[in-house]
């Protein structure tokens, strides 16, 4: 399959408003590839030459310092990564590996920013998908500094559990060491963290979640749309 052959990928909103010259000046650059899982695509510290657009499975962004290693976020499909380095002409600040088999589309970062600069559509596209990126980098920076572990945790059940249809029931989106790192947790935190909600109706079976007292774990909870709505 070739990378103009993607439709969906038209349909991002940061490639929407672009004219179909640039579209198709940058999908003739760009080349599709299917990788393993566990495979490392960049590495934090590289020059940022590509903007990675994921079709289909799921990325991990992470990132290490003197032997800590810690869960930024998951991409899933159809996202992009890393935009802010690729229109600096920066090196990347996270690096990213493949969590299952996923397929990648690589636009080359040089395209990237000549339709930036040629664009009009294209440019407030990208300042508005930056713009809400800085605002999700907010949201979990608050997460982090005013919320303890097990505020933090119920937060995000609370979240899956809505996003799962608000059934009673969900299912964890990744294993628990991908959880806790997300939440900025141990592994052995995150289990403690589990133990204490139990009170609250939440019980654990493997990765199947059951939330049996909803307002309880609300109040305990406290969600914010400052904090928690993807739509302020």
């Amino acid at each position: 399959m070739r990378a103009s052959d993607l439709p969906e990928v038209r349909e991002l909103s940061l490639f929407r408003s672009m004219s179909d010259s640039n579209f198709d000046m940058l999908m003739q650059a760009a080349y599709l590839q299917t990788f393993p899982a566990h495979l490392d695509l960049i590495n934090e510290g590289d020059p940022a030459d590509f903007l990675y657009v994921l079709i289909d499975g799921c990325v991990e962004l992470c990132a290490s310092s003197n032997g800590r290693n810690a869960t930024m976020a998951l991409v899933r499909p159809i996202g992009t990564f890393i935009l802010a380095a690729v229109l600096k002409d920066a090196v990347y600040l996270m690096s990213a590996r493949t969590c299952e088999k996923s397929k990648v589309l690589l636009i080359p970062s040089e395209d990237i920013r000549k339709a930036f600069y040629e664009d009009p559509g294209f440019a407030r596209s990208i300042v508005t998908e930056l713009a809400t990126c800085y605002r999700g980098v907010i949201k979990e920076y608050k997460d982090l500094k005013l919320r303890s572990a097990v505020e933090r945790l119920a937060n995000r059940l609370l979240r899956y559990h809505r996003e799962q249809g608000s059934t009673g029931v969900l299912e964890l989106p990744h294993d628990k060491r991908r959880l806790a790192s997300i939440l900025a947790m141990t592994p052995e935190n995150l289990s403690r963290a589990f133990n204490t909600l139990a009170p609250y109706g939440v019980a654990v079976s493997g990765s199947t979640i059951e939330l049996t007292d909803i307002p309880a774990l609300t109040t305990l909870a406290r969600p914010s749309p400052l904090i928690d709505d993807n739509q302020v």
